[in-house]
């Protein structure tokens, strides 16, 4: 449905148009798209608007090909022999795990030692 469909109008709010949308979403609305359907003749008026708000940080997105430096001391064993399963690599210059953030992402506690670098 959506493939057959042009966005015409891309519009902020406050700007002229949206003035019952922000009255009804206040700072929730992020922006008012008119979106044309050619197949079935018809103009819609959509909104987007933000529905969950949290903290994050911004530096921790990695995608899966991304090589992270992960900090794990000598002493945890368990940790290491899953960085090596993982196909980490040691690096003895500056003492820190590396490996692809694919192969542990669903592995907390080695996300958890990752370095913001």
């Amino acid at each position: 449905m959506l493939k057959d469909m042009k966005t015409h109008t891309h519009l902020k709010p406050g700007q002229k148009g949206t003035r019952r949308l922000v009255e009804q979403f206040g700072d929730k609305l992020l922006c008012v798209r008119y979106r044309y359907d050619e197949i079935r003749q018809v103009r819609m008026k959509t909104v987007e608007i933000v529905v969950d708000e949290r903290p994050c940080d911004p530096n921790m997105r990695h995608r899966d090909k991304d090589i992270v430096a992960v900090m794990v001391p000598f002493t945890k064993i368990a940790l290491r022999d899953r960085l090596k399963a993982a196909g980490g690599r040691w690096d003895p210059e500056e003492r820190i795990w590396r490996v692809l953030f694919g192969a542990i992402r669903n592995d907390a506690e080695l996300v958890e030692r990752i370095i913001k670098e």
